[in-house]
C-alpha cells in the first residue's frame, strides 16, 4: 500500500484533530513557562497505545502546526522513562526525518541570501525562522532590490525555476522559485509588504531594523522582534484569518521573554494603519494561552486598544478568526487610516481585495484550487 502524504495523514485525522491540538498546547505552553511535566489528561495517558497510523496523524498535525521538533522534544522531556520502546522509537524517526529536511533547508537558504546581498540586494529571512528549531513549509525571504535584478540573479547565479505567479502574487509582488535540491519553494517578496503589496515604510522598517541570528550553524538577517509581530499580524489577521499553534507558541515566547518594546511596536502599527490588528492579535494569544495556565503580561493600551470578536476556534485544520466582523472591522479601518492619510496607493490597493477574495472563493468552489488567482 502506498503511504500516505503529510497532508491526507492531516485529512483522515477527523475529529481526533482536537485531542491533537490539545495535547500539543499542553506540552508546549507547558513548556513556555518552565513548569514541571504538564497535567495530562487519561488519554494523553494512553498516548503508547496509539498504533503506528494515528501516531503518524499525530505527527503529521504537529508538522501541519510547524512545531513538530518542539513537540515531539517536549513530549520526550515529558514522559521521560514512562514512554515504550515503539513510541520512542516513533519520536525518534519522525524528528530525524524532520530534522533532516531543516538542515537541507538551511544549507541552501543561506548560499541564497549571501548571493543575494553580495549583489548589492538586501536579503532578510521572513516567518520562516520564528519558529525555531522547527520552520515554515516554505522559505520567505524579504528584499529591497529591484525584481528585474532579484529573478536574474535566482535564475542565472543559483539556477533557480521561477514558478507561475498568481493574481495575488503579481499585486504583492512575490516571487516563488524552485532551487535544485530543495523540495520547498523560496519565496521572495520584492519592496513591498502585505497581500496587495500596500506596505511601503513597513517594509523599509523591516530592512533598517534587521538583525543577526545564527541557527545552526548557519548565519542569517532576520526581522527585529517587533516587525516579527507586524508581519505575523498581516499575516494572521489581514490575510488568511486564522492561525496555526506556532503563531501562539512563537509569540507567547517573544511576551515571556520581554523582547517586545511596545512603544516602538504601536509607533509602527499606527503609521501602516494595523495598530488594533496587532492588539488584537496579542490579545487572542494571550487569551489562548490563558486557557492553558499561561498568564501574559499586556500593556494597558495594547488591552484597550485590542479589537472584540470571537477567540480562537478550531476548525479543520487551523485555529480560524473570525472574519465578519473581526476581520471585516481591521480591513475598513486600515482603509480608512490609508485615507486619512492620503496615502491613494494604498486605498487603491486595498480596493482590490474584495474581488480578489470574491474570486478566489468562486475558484475554490468551481475546482478546489484558488492558487492561479490567491
Amino acid at each position: 500500500m502506498t503511504p500516505m502524504t503529510m497532508d491526507e495523514e492531516v485529512q483522515t485525522a477527523g475529529s481526533n484533530r482536537a485531542r491533537y491540538l490539545d495535547l500539543l498546547a499542553r506540552l508546549l505552553l507547558s513548556d513556555v513557562t518552565g513548569s514541571s511535566t504538564p497535567a495530562l489528561s487519561d488519554e494523553w495517558r494512553t498516548l503508547s497505545d496509539w498504533d503506528d497510523d494515528e501516531l503518524a496523524r499525530f505527527f503529521a498535525f504537529a508538522d501541519l502546526h510547524h512545531v513538530l521538533v518542539r513537540g515531539v522534544e517536549a513530549l520526550q522531556s515529558s514522559t521521560g522513562r514512562t514512554m515504550s520502546a515503539r513510541l520512542s522509537n516513533q519520536c525518534a524517526a519522525a524528528m530525524a526525518k524532520e530534522q533532516e529536511r531543516i538542515s537541507r533547508a538551511l544549507s541552501v537558504l543561506e548560499p541564497v541570501c549571501n548571493t543575494l546581498e553580495s549583489a548589492g540586494c538586501s536579503a532578510i529571512v521572513i516567518k520562516s525562522l520564528d519558529h525555531w528549531p522547527d520552520i515554515g513549509s516554505d522559505l520567505d525571504l524579504y528584499t529591497g532590490g529591484r525584481q528585474e535584478q532579484i529573478v536574474s540573479i535566482l535564475r542565472n547565479r543559483l539556477a533557480a525555476e521561477v514558478l507561475p505567479r498568481s493574481w495575488g502574487d503579481r499585486l504583492a509582488n512575490k516571487w516563488n522559485f524552485r532551487l535544485p535540491g530543495l523540495p520547498e519553494a523560496i519565496e521572495v517578496h520584492v519592496g513591498c509588504l502585505g497581500q496587495t503589496g500596500e506596505h511601503l515604510n513597513l517594509a523599509r522598517r523591516v530592512e533598517a531594523r534587521a538583525v543577526r541570528r545564527t541557527v545552526a550553524g548557519h548565519c542569517f538577517r532576520v526581522p527585529a522582534p517587533e516587525e516579527r509581530v507586524l508581519i505575523t499580524t498581516l499575516q494572521r489577521m489581514y490575510r488568511h484569518f486564522y492561525c496555526r499553534l506556532c503563531d501562539v507558541v512563537d509569540t507567547t515566547r517573544l511576551i515571556q521573554a520581554q523582547e517586545l518594546d511596545y512603544v516602538i511596536l504601536r509607533d509602527a502599527a499606527e503609521s501602516s494603519g494595523i495598530w488594533p490588528g496587532v492588539a488584537g492579535f496579542l490579545m487572542t494569544v494571550a487569551e489562548f494561552a490563558r486557557a492553558y495556565g499561561v498568564e501574559l503580561d499586556l500593556p494597558a493600551d495594547v488591552i484597550s486598544s485590542a479589537t472584540r470578536g470571537d477567540s480562537l476556534q478550531l476548525r479543520g485544520n487551523f485555529l480560524r478568526i473570525s472574519i465578519v466582523p473581526k476581520a471585516a472591522g481591521l480591513f475598513f479601518r486600515q482603509v480608512l487610516n490609508a485615507g486619512a492619510q492620503g496615502n491613494l496607493r494604498t486605498v487603491s490597493r486595498l480596493s482590490l481585495l474584495p474581488p480578489l477574495a470574491a474570486a478566489a472563493f468562486v475558484a475554490y468552489k468551481i475546482t478546489g484550487d484558488d492558487k492561479g488567482i490567491w
